[in-house]
């Protein structure tokens, strides 16, 4: 529903957002001991409940028309239940429009696994994060499970069952990463936290802007803005303005969507530190583009068929 706040602004299907419940599903990083030797820094303070009112709360200045549910680092063990409470809270109250569960795509059983996401009337793909990193504080897996044959297979079967990837990586691998996909060209590959840049790894900037590049050429790939506070911690608008238009930039207006990743970016900063930062890059935009950057990207992209 419209608010005063959000008149003037384009509706906003949020591309990327996570709820949980900590005593129905496991949350392994969201679990003690809390340190800050990991890509987000302590989670302490975002371990508690996050159900959808706490995101309606949380994005109250927006007109929210639809939110896409992407894996919230549930046990993989509870991957398919996090699917079925988030399928039955859709059914209820209409939200989350789109779901994006887990799936190790270099598991043998991962097939099964697909088949069984898929038969639920929300799910439009899968994301399985796969940064790595030399650095072992910035790698979320011991190794680079892009590289090995199993891993291929299981990002071919996507077609199979219809659904696009997540892709959440870094730029050291994106080069690689820009081969593989190329050779899946039915696959929509959606890049998570705009490419997650790390300015102080050697050439961070070029290896960053080299890779987006290679993304890009790809018509299959489209790209999701968020995560500023994996860039920078603090961050400021002023930093994320080049960030975020040359992003715009290389992908287009088309193929680029602002998400919020609630409430992981809580972390870094509320939601509307976040959007109005957003906006306010964005201001000398027209309007088409600037509906289709806060909504109308997603909608289409990710299939959700909202009327906007």
């Amino acid at each position: 529903m419209s608010t005063p706040e959000s008149f003037g602004r384009p509706p906003l299907v949020d591309a990327h957002v996570h709820l949980w419940d900590l005593s129905h599903i496991r949350y392994p990083w969201l679990a003690p001991p809390y340190d800050d030797n990991n890509p987000n820094g302590s989670v302490e303070p975002i371990a508690v409940d996050y159900p959808l009112d706490a995101y309606l709360a949380d994005a109250a200045k927006w007109d929210v028309r639809g939110i896409v549910h992407i894996d919230a680092g549930a046990h993989s063990e509870d991957s398919l239940k996090e699917t079925q409470w988030l399928q039955a809270m859709a059914d209820e109250r209409g939200l989350p429009t789109g779901i994006v569960p887990f799936a190790a795509l270099n598991e043998p059983g991962v097939e099964a696994l697909l088949a069984a996401h898929a038969e639920h009337r929300n799910v439009r793909g899968i994301r399985h994060i796969i940064n790595w990193h030399p650095d072992p504080v910035r790698s979320y897996s011991p190794a680079d499970v892009t590289t090995t044959d199993e891993w291929e297979r299981g990002f071919g079967l996507l077609r199979k069952f219809d659904l696009s990837f997540d892709l959440q990586a870094y730029p050291g691998q994106f080069a690689h990463l820009a081969e593989l996909i190329a050779r899946h060209p039915d696959t929509q590959v959606i890049l998570d936290h705009t490419g997650m840049a790390i300015p102080g790894d050697e050439d961070g900037w070029g290896v960053w802007r080299r890779g987006m590049a290679g993304f890009a050429a790809l018509p299959n790939v489209a790209v999701k803005i968020s995560g500023m506070g994996f860039t920078w911690r603090p961050w400021d608008a002023e930093q994320a303005r080049p960030y975020v238009l040359e992003t715009i930039e290389l992908f287009g207006t088309d193929r680029a969507m602002f998400a919020s990743n609630f409430p992981t970016d809580k972390l870094f900063g509320s939601f509307d530190k976040h959007f109005d930062a957003y906006d306010a890059i964005t201001a000398d935009f027209s309007a088409d583009e600037r509906a289709a950057l806060f909504g109308g990207n997603a909608n289409r992209i990710y299939r959700l068929g909202i009327e906007l």
